[in-house]
């Protein structure tokens, strides 16, 4: 059997609705691990997903939506955003109102107050707290992505206005702000050229819009049962949800939980 990478999304996907690992999960992941790659591409920032990293002993991760990878714990892609022009968007942002909060790899820090209610809502949401005010954040840090916190009555009505970005929603509280050229798929796209992995051997597991072009990127992509119909329309194979033994029942199904012989 040839070496595979497993890509897995984390939020929906390998996390359930309470955010935590199933056990069965964990047991087939160390299983695979003895033979393959395995990988976690997310919306989040490294120092948000520490503790997943931890508990399932992976070094090789995606984060930011693709704007940063690392093998064996090492940074091998970079793409933040563009200070200037990020710049424009704050201030766009601040006179409509929009609270963001701005990440770096292992900071993130909210520029507004407007509305400190919604902001805790979502991040408790995710498991997390609402983020430190700084103001100044962007300016003094390498950003790697934006968080803005809308629901979808307001989606795509800034892309004309600022099509040097992606507004990418994984959630209905907010939205993730990344390079216009960035994704998953991209830099999944650069971490399987370093590792001399082909595209036909890349497995994809993933739930929201954010995943879509890395299912398309893999070899196989599989959408949890909760991913929404965009998702599945790419989909090579649907599985059970994030509750219910999805990731295993979709290994099992599809005969990957094998050794090499």
């Amino acid at each position: 059997m040839e070496k595979k990478l497993f890509v897995f999304d984390l939020d929906g996907t390998l996390l359930t609705s309470n955010n935590q690992i199933l056990p069965s999960t964990i047991v087939a992941l160390d299983y695979l691990k003895r033979d393959h790659t395995i990988m976690l591409a997310t919306g989040r920032s490294r120092f948000l997903i520490q503790d997943y990293l931890d508990q399932l002993s992976i070094k090789d991760y995606i984060v930011c939506n693709g704007s940063a990878a690392f093998l064996n714990d090492q940074q091998v892609y970079k793409n933040t955003l563009d200070k200037d022009k990020l710049a424009s968007l704050l201030e766009y942002f601040h006179d409509q109102k929009i609270d963001i909060a701005l990440t770096g790899l292992d900071n993130f820090c909210r520029i507004s107050s407007f509305r400190v209610e919604k902001m805790e809502q979502a991040m408790r949401s995710i498991g997390g707290l609402i983020p430190e005010y700084q103001p100044q954040f962007y300016q003094e840090n390498d950003i790697y992505q934006g968080l803005a916190f809308y629901d979808a009555t307001n989606d795509q009505l800034f892309e004309k206005e600022y099509p040097e970005f992606r507004f990418v929603r994984w959630h209905q509280l907010f939205v993730d702000i990344v390079p216009n050229q960035g994704s998953k798929a991209v830099t999944l796209h650069e971490v399987a050229a370093e590792l001399g992995i082909s595209k036909k051997n890349i497995i994809a597991f993933g739930d929201e819009n954010n995943d879509i072009e890395m299912l398309q990127e893999a070899g196989i992509g599989i959408a949890m049962g909760n991913a929404n119909n965009s998702v599945k329309a790419v989909a090579d194979f649907i599985t059970r949800t994030n509750d219910d033994d999805g990731i295993v029942y979709a290994m099992e199904k599809l005969n990957l939980l094998q050794q090499k012989n």
